[in-house]
């Protein structure tokens, strides 16, 4: 599995790359703030959601820690999906959210 820092990530936001991040927290995680820019599925609503989703996209997958991404990725990459998991969370996000 592909991963990247939440500061990789950042810098990346920075240079104004287009990124598709997927927040796959709880939506009272997401009230205290997300990543601008993020689209939130919840990670028990992900598996019934993946049709918003494009394969021909590559995808960051957040959550607080790492682990509910983790296992985003892994059903993703189960359906060909291209994704990438932001190691840390938000718990090592350092960046602006909305």
């Amino acid at each position: 599995m592909k991963q990247l820092s939440a500061n990789e990530v950042a810098a990346l936001l920075n240079e104004n790359k287009d990124l598709n991040i997927v927040d796959v927290r709880e939506v009272d995680e997401v009230t205290l703030g997300k990543i601008p820019g993020a689209i939130h599925i919840p990670l028990g609503l992900l598996e019934f959601r993946m049709h918003e989703l494009e394969k021909s996209k590559e995808y960051i997958m957040v959550c607080r820690s790492g682990g509910r991404s983790g296992r985003a990725c892994q059903l993703l990459e189960g359906h060909g999906f291209n994704v990438i998991n932001m190691a840390g969370g938000m718990q090592d996000w350092e960046g602006i959210t909305e």
